[in-house]
């Protein structure tokens, strides 16, 4: 693209793009970050740059290359020994819900040390003579491998992500359950939206959530909560390709969905099934209306919104952190500092890492006026120094 082709497809002045092009401007307020991101059809914190995901920073660290390690074994190294008397399948899975519970929390170092461990204890499971233990041990190695990928994700190793979520899906087929498989895959569509592969990342969601429905899987609260995920990453994907009524579509169909999950036979752990709720629906729906553009749409939806006891920890972040840039872009600096409050009562180490938060915080210090409260904010962030 040129900088005059882009600047037509963000609606920008061809100036702003050189001047960022050329290092005369580091940075633009988050009007212009948004447009300039559908310009080029990524997501925002692609301009912004991604929260660390480990305070250490150690992204290649010794305890990264044990992950690494664990992911992809040696070639030619022993194989998994057969699981011994003190051996528990219930405390791995344990341990791996654990795990996710953890990611969701942001505690990526724990689950980082957790992991090599965890995968190779999933690994002796599938080593066993008991076809009953070793099938679950195949459903235990396609999870812990699909948390590996989750990490490596946030780690900004989305090539390494993909071969841990490949082989997350060869062991989930062996498991014989028949929503792990799709779990597995929504993870990949994510992973495929972070490289950019859109068309890629809506044609797996949109294949295997049909899928789901043409098996009947609809008929449980597990079922239902994985071809949710499916649809709602789907929505997400069309979206940044441009086409946010299709996006908005989906996610209306989600919704009216996502009512019934409470009425349906709940068969598994809730921390091991994809995250779909009317509560996340909502949340994915704000977010859509205010990374596209409708940031009135985006306080309508979340107004008056009551967040089920599920709601993992992450997804709360991004609520508030979304309802802030939508007040920030409607020109309500006062209600993008309650917000941001709000925020950093509910999860300050998230919101001190977290490069939007602090975008938005240098947009209102930025600003003539402070709204009462903001100085204690850009303090906490570091934005006033």
């Amino acid at each position: 693209m040129t900088q005059e082709e882009l600047a037509e497809r963000a609606g920008v002045s061809v100036d702003v793009v050189r001047q960022l092009e050329q290092g005369r401007k580091q940075s633009a307020r988050l009007p212009t970050l948004h447009a300039l991101a559908n310009g080029l059809g990524v997501e925002l914190t692609t301009l912004l740059g991604d929260p660390p995901a480990v305070a250490s920073g150690e992204n290649d660290g010794p305890r990264f290359v044990a992950v690494r390690r664990a992911i992809m074994p040696v070639l030619g190294g022993p194989e998994p020994e057969v699981p011994g008397d003190g051996f528990s399948l219930e405390r791995l899975r344990e341990r791996i819900a654990a795990g996710w519970t953890q990611y969701h929390s942001a505690e990526f170092d724990t689950v980082m040390k957790a992991l090599p461990d965890l995968i190779a204890d999933a690994r002796t499971a599938t080593a066993s003579a008991d076809g009953e233990v070793r099938r679950a041990g195949f459903g235990a190695l396609g999870k812990a491998l699909q948390l590996a990928g989750h990490v490596a994700v946030r780690m900004g190793k989305t090539d390494l992500a993909l071969i841990g979520l490949e082989r997350a899906i060869e062991a989930a087929g062996q498991a014989g359950d028949p929503l792990l498989v799709p779990m597995i895959v929504n993870s990949t569509a994510w992973t495929y939206q972070r490289q950019g592969r859109l068309d890629d990342a809506l044609g797996i969601a949109l294949r295997h959530a049909d899928d789901l429905v043409g098996e009947g899987r609809l008929d449980t609260a597990d079922g239902l909560k994985v071809w949710g995920a499916l649809t709602m990453s789907a929505a997400t994907s069309a979206a940044r390709s441009g086409d946010y009524e299709r996006a908005a579509a989906m996610m209306e169909a989600a919704e009216k969905e996502a009512v019934r999950v409470a009425t349906l036979p709940d068969g598994g752990d809730n921390r091991m099934v994809s995250v779909f709720s009317p509560s996340s629906v909502r949340i994915e729906r704000v977010r859509l209306a205010v990374q596209y553009g409708h940031p009135q749409e985006a306080l309508a939806l979340a107004k008056g919104m009551r967040l089920s006891r599920d709601t993992p920890p992450s997804w709360r972040t991004w609520l508030l952190l979304d309802v802030a840039r939508a007040h920030t872009d409607t020109g309500d600096a006062a209600g993008a500092v309650k917000t941001l409050e709000s925020l950093r009562r509910v999860a300050p180490t998230w919101m001190q890492h977290h490069t939007l938060a602090v975008a938005i915080v240098r947009d209102l210090w930025a600003l003539p006026n402070h709204p009462a409260g903001l100085r204690p904010l850009a303090e906490f962030l570091g934005v006033c120094e």
